[in-house]
């Protein structure tokens, strides 16, 4: 009963912050052009400076755990690949292949990531979160990329790839955070702080508008929510769904418990409440604004973006009961 509560009151602000901003959109508080022009605040500037701001807090890249860091890297790939498979098994029609394959590894962890592990693992997480997602973000980018490409009629360009990837202003973001890691780690090694300690009114005004993020991204993904017929696509919207929520999770933590078994990844619960969030968040919002840009089904995409989320209160709640009933965290 006291791991039903700690989960249930770790999980609950997030899921409510998210029907407020449904409810504040169906009584009309904002509209669709707000959404839009918020989602858009959200990713160029709000979501960047968050994530450079928690890598930035990170005292010493001496002290992160690089196995855990590379095996989110590593399980990123698997599930892309049984997702990959599964489209090519599953799915017959070219636009619904990339965008469900999507679906399958794409999860919302720049927005959910760190106030689901704070929820359930404390402030204490949130480091190792944050260097997550600098691998994770900048690869699933990528990924969506590839998966959108592949199945596309349009000619792949490598080197808009590439120019997509270093213009994305969340790759931007982290880069930064991690520049000034190095430089405290490698060059000024007598450095603490300089920015936070010399400059507080730079580091207090990043600090805030972090802080602002995650409620604010939240309110917007609940307003984002639009529920349409699921008729003519009940049985993509159900495989992309399973793919996320379930079969990737799965994934995840069967490689995992194996490699701390033979003893090649460290038993850290911080390491287990970060990639909670890795492997069984709903699909990125993002992932539908890339579907409709690469003249993939965007109607699917969208529909991905909705049931995953709504079927994720159900798939996180139970994971979290699993694994904290396994002591895993």
């Amino acid at each position: 009963m006291d791991n039903f509560l700690l989960i249930l009151y770790a999980i609950l602000p997030i899921i409510l912050i998210i029907l407020l901003g449904y409810f504040l959109k169906r009584i009309k508080l904002f509209d669709d052009n707000f959404l839009k022009n918020a989602n858009k605040l959200i990713f160029k500037i709000l979501l960047p400076i968050y994530l450079g701001m928690n890598i930035y807090k990170i005292e010493s890249l001496n002290k992160i755990d690089y196995k855990i860091v590379l095996f989110s890297f590593l399980i990123s790939l698997v599930i892309f690949g049984v997702g990959l498979i599964a489209v090519i098994i599953f799915v017959k029609d070219k636009r619904q292949k990339g965008v469900i394959l999507q679906a399958s590894f794409r999860s919302n962890y720049s927005i959910i990531g760190i106030p689901l592990a704070v929820a359930l693992g404390g402030e204490g997480s949130v480091q190792i979160v944050a260097v997550i997602s600098a691998v994770a973000i900048p690869t699933f980018n990528v990924l969506a990329v590839i998966s959108l490409s592949v199945f596309s009629n349009n000619k792949i360009s490598i080197k808009k790839i590439l120019i997509d990837i270093v213009k994305n202003p969340l790759v931007i973001g982290i880069f930064c955070g991690v520049v000034v890691l190095v430089f405290r780690t490698y060059v000024f090694k007598n450095a603490d702080f300089w920015i936070r300690d010399n400059l507080s009114f730079l580091y207090n005004t990043f600090d805030m508008v972090g802080m602002l993020t995650t409620a604010f991204s939240l309110i917007v993904l609940g307003g984002a929510f639009k529920f349409g017929s699921i008729k003519s696509s009940y049985f993509q919207i159900t495989l992309g769904t399973v793919l996320r929520l379930i079969i990737a999770p799965v994934i995840c933590f069967v490689f995992y418990f194996l490699l701390i078994r033979w003893g090649v990844l460290d038993n850290e619960p911080y390491n287990t409440v970060a990639l909670i969030p890795l492997v069984s968040t709903p699909v990125a919002v993002s992932s539908a604004i890339m579907a409709k840009e690469m003249d993939s089904d965007s109607d699917l995409a969208n529909s991905l973006v909705v049931y995953t989320s709504l079927f994720s209160v159900i798939t996180i709640f139970s994971l979290c009961m699993i694994l904290k009933s396994m002591g895993a965290f």
